[in-house]
């Protein structure tokens, strides 16, 4: 009764609200190993790759099979009566044994299957590791974004003060309009900078979704769940990337298979054979053609041998299988350079980034140094007197500049960061030591 009560004061706008905001669901903050985890479950390249790995192990276990008999069971009685003699005994069923003996181009065939399992193999590594590329930079600039929201916040806050002392001190003809014009259009530059650090704010959030499949209110940074990027040089133990690794493996596989389709040329091939016949004589006059009855029970069996001496099919299989070959190995070659060349320019980029960095943090620093000069100068004044030579008194206008200038340096600082994460995160990708990323995300 007391809760009808307020409700009906409440009104049924309020109160729809009121229930929207009970029934909404409440999210919290969602940590960085959570979102690669969830985009490397949810990845359509690693659902791809992972079905190209079980296809790989389908097509090595059939090559393992070849030399394992086969077991072929059929039966079927004639539809009319027979007449005449048919070429073949008749049978009511039959079952057949069948193996291979010995192929060398076999052989071949088999290890072309293992190095292709390993080529999926990587090729999945190479996918999954893409993923956590993608959503570990994405994570990472959301949450230098969020940072660089607070202090666009906090500038524009900064920006709408100085625009009120400078009407103030326009308007008592203490400074010119242009000066009044000047702090307007900070203010304007600094409103256009949150609303574009917003845009991409909600542009990245909206990348996590797509790669995790958690809703876009729920992508919530926790900054304490990044750990920082490990320090690698080009000159340390290089892997290769995944990708590398699968397209040498590949071409290794490919190679393989143009051998043994070039050794099935000349190279015979050995294959066991058992059969066993139930023989009838219902619906035929086969005895009529035999000076003894036909048994009932047959069985043989040998050692077929397939001596390959013209075969123009199977040749042009094979310089099509060589073409194959071919091509893969110039592949896997300029995957190989193209991850060289990519090393070079991330290596020059990082010495660079890195630098930049340093100077984006000192000015940083040079500016809080300076906002607090300003601050003490205002609060205690010059320390010189009122004399012709010292410098004039510091306005409020002056503390709102520093501060504006303060939290710019600030932004810059983090963006400087950021652009130095990113690229070492993809140095360690290139040089195939992105598991020592991802052990650092399960260890923070």
């Amino acid at each position: 009764m007391r809760i009808h009560r307020h409700a009906r004061r409440l009104g049924p706008g309020a109160l729809l609200t009121a229930l929207l905001a009970a029934a909404a669901p409440l999210y919290g903050q969602v940590s960085l190993i959570t979102v690669v985890d969830l985009a490397q479950r949810n990845s359509t390249p690693v659902r791809i790759a992972q079905a190209d790995v079980a296809k790989a192990t389908a097509i090595l276990a059939e090559n393992k099979n070849a030399v394992i008999p086969s077991l072929l069971f059929s039966t079927g009685l004639p539809a009319f009566p027979e007449t005449g003699f048919t070429g073949t005994p008749p049978s009511i069923w039959s079952a057949t044994v069948q193996s291979q003996v010995f192929s060398i181009p076999q052989k071949r065939y088999l290890d072309a299957a293992r190095f292709g399992l390993e080529a999926a193999a990587a090729s999945l590594k190479d996918a999954r590791e893409q993923v956590a590329l993608d959503a570990s930079s994405d994570y990472i600039e959301l949450d230098t974004v969020n940072q660089d929201l607070q202090a666009a916040h906090q500038q524009e806050d900064y920006a709408a003060r100085l625009v009120a002392i400078e009407q103030e001190r326009t308007e008592a003809g203490v400074d010119p309009y242009s000066a009044l014009l000047e702090a307007q259009l900070q203010a304007a530059q600094v409103k256009l900078r949150r609303q574009q650090l917003e845009a991409r704010a909600s542009t990245l959030a909206e990348q996590l979704t797509v790669l995790t499949g958690l809703p876009t209110e729920a992508i919530t940074t926790e900054h304490a769940s990044i750990p920082e990027v490990p320090q690698i040089k080009a000159d340390a133990s290089q892997r290769y990337a995944g990708g590398v690794d699968a397209a040498q493996m590949l071409a290794r596989s490919k190679q393989l298979v143009a051998k043994g389709d070039e050794e099935a040329n000349y190279m015979p091939q050995l294959s066991f054979i058992a059969q066993y016949n139930r023989n009838t004589t219902l619906l035929n006059d086969v005895n009529s053609f035999f000076a003894k009855s036909l048994p009932a029970n047959n069985f043989s069996s040998g050692i077929q041998i397939a001596v390959p001496l013209f075969d123009l099919v199977h040749r042009a299989k094979s310089h099509e299988t060589a073409a194959d070959a071919l091509r893969a190995t110039v592949e896997a070659e300029q995957a190989r350079k193209q991850n060289d060349i990519q090393i070079v320019q991330l290596t020059g980029s990082l010495r660079e980034l890195d630098t930049l960095a340093e100077i984006a943090s000192l000015k940083q620093q040079i500016a809080k140094e300076q906002l607090r000069s300003v601050l003490a100068q205002l609060e205690l004044g010059n320390g010189q007197g009122s004399s012709a030579e010292a410098p004039p008194q510091l306005s409020p206008k002056a503390e709102q500049l520093s501060r504006i200038d303060e939290r710019q340096k600030y932004q810059d600082s983090l963006d400087a960061g950021l652009d130095l994460a990113k690229a070492r995160l993809n140095l360690l990708r290139a040089l195939g030591h992105m598991q020592d990323w991802l052990n650092e995300l399960h260890g923070k």
